[in-house]
């Protein structure tokens, strides 16, 4: 769907999914959106709810397994017709997560599940995404939030349905650590582990990619130069063409072991090449706090 609303229809917002996958955090940030957000309302009553005269704000609907009368097979057969209405721009969004980390999810916050009443978690988990699976097929929108933190979650959910689209097109350049797991909301992810590793070197193993030290021994390595403007030249096609197809948010990882040297510096030297060009990146490191590890690290190399 996309993120500008040039006309006068209103926009309503379908938000479903599997318990604990994440239906509260994103109708929260969709108020702090500008939308109207309503939770468990009861399906039966969408039709009435917005059978008459529309407002113009954007209206967003939360309902899930657990809300009264709730039959995957009504709900379709209520929104298709609610479809053929062209006062509406009407959407589905279904929040899907691995049944291992709902489990995790339901057990560190000590919640039962609604469908497991006396038996395991995984259990109901089971049949609620059985019963959950005509919407989860039949929706506009999937997000999978298994590997999402909150804020990951927050920004996937601005950029599917901020109500206007942002003046420019706005660049996110992160450095993480594959050791501490890939950055779930990434587009474009390059690995510069091919790189010669400041952490084998005693004295720049406290310090960071932001520290000249770490620069200058990056710096020497004779790959870095011909990848680092390849990236660079890359980059530079590639975003106004994601502007030209009106891509609001372009987020691009650079990754190394650890997350605080290879990487780090890689970013900030990018930020700055993409600035020369034209653009404006906002630059995230995402371990740089992390303490180094040799364990992480690997085996030093001759």
């Amino acid at each position: 769907m996309s993120s500008e609303h040039a006309d006068n229809r209103q926009r309503i917002l379908l938000v479903t999914g599997m318990l604990g996958a994440g239906k509260s955090t994103a109708l929260r940030e969709l108020e702090d959106l500008g939308w109207e957000a309503i939770d468990n309302f009861p399906i039966r009553l969408l039709q009435r709810l917005i059978g008459g005269d529309v407002g113009q704000q954007s209206l967003a609907i939360g309902f899930d397994c657990r809300t009264r009368g709730f039959v995957p097979a009504d709900v379709i057969e209520r929104v298709k017709k609610l479809t053929n209405r062209e006062d509406l721009v009407l959407t589905t969004l279904f929040l899907d997560c691995s049944g291992h980390e709902l489990e995790r999810r339901f057990n560190e916050t000590r919640r039962r599940h609604f469908l497991a009443q006396d038996m395991p978690v995984a259990t109901g988990i089971a049949a609620e995404r059985e019963l959950m699976g005509p919407l989860r097929r039949w929706a506009d929108v999937l997000i999978d939030t298994s590997n999402f933190s909150t804020n990951d979650l927050k920004q996937s959910i601005r950029e599917h349905f901020a109500p206007t689209a942002p003046q420019e097109m706005t660049v996110t350049i992160t450095s993480f650590g594959f050791s501490r797991g890939m950055p779930p909301v990434a587009d474009l992810v390059f690995d510069m582990r091919f790189l010669n590793n400041p952490h084998w070197d005693p004295e720049l193993r406290p310090l960071t990619g932001k520290d000249q030290g770490v620069g200058d021994h990056i710096e020497k390595d004779p790959a870095f130069a011909s990848v680092f403007a390849r990236i660079r030249d890359l980059l530079l096609e590639l975003l106004p063409r994601y502007a030209a197809q009106g891509k609001s948010y372009v987020n691009i990882a650079f990754g190394c072991t650890g997350g605080r040297h290879r990487s780090v510096y890689t970013a900030e030297r990018m930020a700055g090449a993409l600035r020369d060009g034209g653009f404006s990146p906002t630059v995230l490191h995402r371990n740089l706090g992390s303490r180094a590890s040799e364990m992480l690290e690997g085996p030093q190399q001759p």
